[in-house]
């Protein structure tokens, strides 16, 4: 974990960013005030503003990404026209548009790639990696080195300082800074078991610590009735819906609900990543022995009914856990944002817990872990004002206490997730310390951690005493649903992840020149072969053809380059 002296960092930074000085006139045509623009420079008075105004509407096409489940925006209000977007117009005088929108991940991801190919392009969208790589090969994108000197705000230096380096690294090219890196809490790489505690309860069971006491839950939740309704109607563990993955990867390592990250970490598994051996040789984790392993596990599992038999087909796999039907899933520490808070309300003594789980034949726990960028900001070749995108995360850095969070922030136009990598480690603790009174809310105003304050005005809403525990009836859940979320997600599923723990990380997080071409090819084979395995839809045997087959059809080739790229 992130050590204090990030924090330390961060505050000082901060305070530079409060020492009085000129701030830039913006000028009469709408332009940025960067000396860049002979417009501007006529009017330039002083230092360029992250938070100026434009004195003139600046207009802002965007790629949206639009989550259709979410039904938090206000009657009247749109992905174009919300809180957000007005805040936006009213602070910076941008007028955000929307090109085009798509449904969040696969929908989203389809659209952008779209655009690259056409090469019709929105003003400035969110990408990933492969994306990114895509367009600065193309020459689709504006060099955004100097916007990023000159505009980029304190908080936000500060926070991609935490990464030592990486964050930057994965979006310059030939010197250039093609993109802005988003930075994720390291929260968000590790991935945990949450668990229906008053199922354990109702059943006499501890909670599991390993694979066998998984399977020994599981199984006890299917078959004992653990919902008291009388009917064999309940699921051990939920699995990937429709489109959703087994498990993360080293292009899409972090966030990933529903898979089945911690039962593969347990056996020292790491389908997707790059594994560096002890010898310092490079191999990809879907191609172990160890992978095999856990495949046979799963295997087994689903074989007993212990996982979700329309695992992979299932629309939706979060109704499971709204309405009550499993007791086990795999997933992030927010499960307050995600499903946990319908299953809240559909039953309010639902005791949905989190716990670093299953451990390894040591002991350990050993999750895969992802890297501090997984979001870039991109703004098009020959856009007039690529600062203006730049403002816009700037503004949300700042302000996103003040908005109201019923409402979704996933709303924002050109989001990208700013956190410092310890951002909710020290959350929790500076909570914990409001709560025992040795801190007040008002001494919390640390930069970069911008959403802290409020947690600490918010926090006794919703969390009863005494306030060291944390199940379900030490919470007010109905005082405030959306506090509730983030609060229960903070003290439950971030606490989990207190202690020591064994990181394992890919050797690379980007692609090589030969995945281009072969990588959607090899993808989908690897995905279609473990859930077939797994389903018991081929054999356990079929790992071992996919590996000769893997190996084959450009793996091999894949891993010199990655070898190659991990010596440079």
């Amino acid at each position: 974990m992130r050590k204090m002296d990030a924090t330390i960092k961060l505050m000082l930074v901060a305070a530079l960013a409060v020492i009085p000085a000129c701030t830039a006139k913006e000028p009469a045509n709408g332009g940025s005030g960067s000396t860049t623009d002979p417009a501007a420079a006529n009017t330039q008075q002083g230092p360029a503003d992250p938070f100026g105004k434009y004195q003139n509407t600046v207009t802002i096409n965007i790629g949206a990404s639009v989550d259709p489940s979410d039904k938090t925006l206000p009657p009247g209000d749109t992905p174009e026209s919300n809180q957000y977007t007005r805040y936006v117009k009213d602070n910076l005088n941008i007028q955000t548009k929307i090109a085009w929108q798509a449904a969040t991940g696969k929908d989203y991801d389809q659209k952008v790639n779209l655009s690259i190919a056409s090469n019709d392009l929105p003003d400035a969208m969110v990408v990933n990696d492969t994306q990114l790589r895509q367009m600065v090969k193309a020459n689709q994108l504006a060099d955004l080195t100097e916007v990023y000197n000159t505009y980029a705000s304190p908080a936000m230096k500060g926070i991609i300082d935490t990464t030592k380096g990486l964050a930057t690294k994965a979006v310059t090219f030939n010197g250039k800074m093609m993109a802005i890196p988003n930075v994720t809490t390291e929260s968000d790489m590790v991935h945990l078991m949450w668990i229906r505690k008053d199922w354990l309860d109702k059943l006499g069971l501890a909670v599991p610590k390993t694979v066998e006491e998984l399977e020994k839950v599981a199984k006890a939740f299917v078959e004992q009735d653990p919902d008291g309704n009388g009917k064999a109607d309940t699921i051990g563990i939920v699995g990937p819906q429709s489109g959703g993955l087994l498990h993360a990867n080293f292009i899409t390592p972090n966030n990933n609900n529903y898979g089945f990250d911690p039962v593969f970490s347990s056996y020292h598994s790491y389908p997707g990543f790059w594994i560096k051996g002890d010898d310092g040789k490079i191999s990809y984790g879907s191609i172990l022995p160890e992978t095999k392993q856990a495949l046979a596990k799963l295997r087994d599992w689903y074989a007993k009914g212990l996982i979700d038999k329309e695992m992979s087909v299932r629309k939706d796999s979060a109704e499971l856990i709204k309405s009550g039907a499993s007791g086990i899933y795999f997933g992030m520490w927010w499960g307050g944002y995600g499903p946990l808070g319908d299953a809240i309300k559909n039953n309010p003594q639902a005791n949905w817990q989190a716990y670093a789980v299953p451990l390894d034949a040591k002991g350990e726990f050993t999750p895969h872990m992802g890297t501090p960028s997984n979001q870039y900001l991109v703004v098009r070749k020959g856009y007039e004002h690529p600062e203006a995108a730049l403002k816009m995360v700037n503004l949300l850095l700042r302000d996103e206490s003040k908005f109201d969070v019923k409402v979704a922030v996933s709303n924002y136009p050109l989001r990208v997730v700013f956190a410092p990598m310890d951002e909710m480690d020290v959350t929790l603790k500076m909570l914990k310390e409001v709560l025992a009174g040795t801190k007040k809310p008002e001494e919390l105003d640390l930069p970069g951690y911008k959403l802290l304050r409020a947690d600490a005005e918010n926090i006794k809403k919703v969390k009863l005493e005494p306030y060291d525990k944390v199940d379900i009836q030490y919470w007010n859940p109905t005082a405030d649903l959306g506090i509730w979320k983030r609060m229960y997600s903070t003290f439950v599923g971030v606490a989990a992840l207190q202690q020591p723990y064994k990181k394992t990380y890919s050797a690379t997080y980007s692609q090589t020149k030969s995945m281009e071409s072969k990588w959607p090819t090899l993808d989908k084979l690897e995905k279609e072969t473990f859930l077939k395995i797994i389903m018991g839809a081929a054999p356990l045997e079929a790992f071992d053809q996919f590996v000769q087959d893997w190996k084959k059809q450009g793996g091999d080739q894949i891993t010199a380059e990655v070898e190659e790229a991990s010596k440079q």
